[in-house]
């Protein structure tokens, strides 16, 4: 059946990680072809069981499929599945379409998006957010960039995976964007901590602050998930790594350094995240920063 210029795509999806195994149940449910590659190929045995066919590198992904997603940790790990030994780039064909669903840096994405080109295929940057339970109920926001024409064309499957996509300007305008979310996300979730632990040593019972403070100024997701998850010591299972959001922040102060743009709170998170991490944090979940400011350990 037609789907906007694409006639039952068949789906490559590399990276199946805290996002990327709800990502592609979402895939499966909706009845797309799927064939997965993880660099632990063991991650993949959820998958394989839904009915998903599993490559055995990401050359072999490309033959017999039309969108390759990518959801992977950072810019080199993207870099070396598109351009390492027996990466994309030596088996990609003319019209096929990459997705790169990561969150990495602007520069490389229209480097990579530029070498994509000359094999006439097509790259959109498309990170997300919303964390892993938007990629389960595919809530998801995806902001994306590179050509309209070929982001309207991906835009059913995409359907399957997000709420809402908004088409941000050319190569890389995904990733600012992803940037500029993850300063807003970043700040807060260190705020929240301290909000948390402040109310907690005034005598205030924190667990009540999500729903006092739900519809007001101060509201948001990150507060409605963070704060209860803090006040309770919750921090399993893991849903936002602190290296995940550490990563994004530092490429924002890489970015605004190279746009001369002022970025002060943004700096002020990223050291306080970083000296969590330092602690032996590094692979938690974002909601143990509230033992930063508390003085206390995790227990998970």
């Amino acid at each position: 059946m037609p789907r906007n210029g694409l006639i039952d795509p068949r789906i490559g999806f590399i990276g199946i990680g805290l996002m990327g195994l709800p990502l592609c149940r979402r895939l499966l449910d909706a009845d797309f072809a799927l064939t997965v590659w993880n660099r632990h190929p063991d991650k993949c045995e959820p998958l394989l069981m839904l009915g998903a066919q599993q490559a055995a590198s990401p050359a072999t992904l490309v033959e017999g499929v039309d969108i390759i997603f990518l959801c992977v940790s950072d810019t080199a790990a993207v870099e070396q599945i598109v351009c390492g030994r027996d990466g994309l780039l030596t088996a990609l064909q003319p019209g096929q379409i990459i997705i790169d669903l990561s969150s990495i840096d602007p520069a490389v994405t229209r480097q990579l998006a530029g070498l994509v080109q000359e094999k006439d295929a097509h790259w959109i940057d498309a990170p997300v957010s919303g964390g892993v339970m938007g990629a389960e109920s595919g809530t998801l926001v995806i902001m994306a960039g590179g050509d309209a024409d070929i982001i309207d064309r991906a835009r059913p499957v995409l359907g399957a995976l997000s709420q809402r996509v908004t088409h941000m300007g050319p190569s890389g305008a995904g990733q600012v964007t992803k940037i500029c979310n993850q300063l807003i996300v970043a700040a807060n979730a260190v705020l929240i901590a301290e909000a948390v632990a402040l109310a907690e040593k005034a005598g205030v019972d924190a667990a009540k602050l999500a729903p006092a403070l739900a519809g007001g100024f101060a509201d948001s997701k990150p507060f409605q998930l963070l704060a209860p998850r803090m006040s309770a010591r919750t921090f399993t299972p893991v849903q936002w790594r602190v290296q995940t959001l550490l990563k994004d922040l530092d490429m924002a102060t890489a970015l605004a350094q190279h746009c001369q743009s002022a970025t002060p709170l943004a700096q002020a998170a990223a050291g306080l995240m970083r000296e969590h991490a330092e602690q032996g944090h590094m692979s938690d979940d974002l909601s143990s920063l509230i033992t930063l400011f508390a003085g206390e350990k995790p227990s998970c």
